[in-house]
């Protein structure tokens, strides 16, 4: 029995394959469409004014923000259900 990953070319035949499908590729079709692609454009560039790459600094930023974000949200909620009367049970009081 034959176990595994097998990347096919397409103009060659595996007898040993456990299915029985065949893929139809239209190469000439493929090409064409591919040479077609136009350029994602840039939307954001973490590139500063001299030239550095500033991804991780900027990822790192973005992620820290996020989290205070977070947080931020989680304590203005638990604020207002422990002042809404029909909310507040559901809060636990810090003792």
């Amino acid at each position: 029995m034959f176990v595994g990953a097998v990347s096919d070319n397409f103009d060659e035949c595996i007898d040993q394959k456990i299915f029985h499908a065949q893929i139809v590729v239209d190469n000439a079709k493929v090409a064409a469409e591919a040479k077609a692609y136009q350029k994602i454009p840039e939307v954001l560039s973490f590139t500063d004014a001299y030239g550095n790459d500033t991804t991780k600094e900027q990822v790192e930023a973005n992620y820290r923000q996020i989290k205070l974000d977070v947080i931020e949200i989680i304590e203005r909620e638990k604020e207002r259900i422990s002042n809404d009367p029909e909310l507040r049970h559901l809060v636990e009081k810090d003792e």
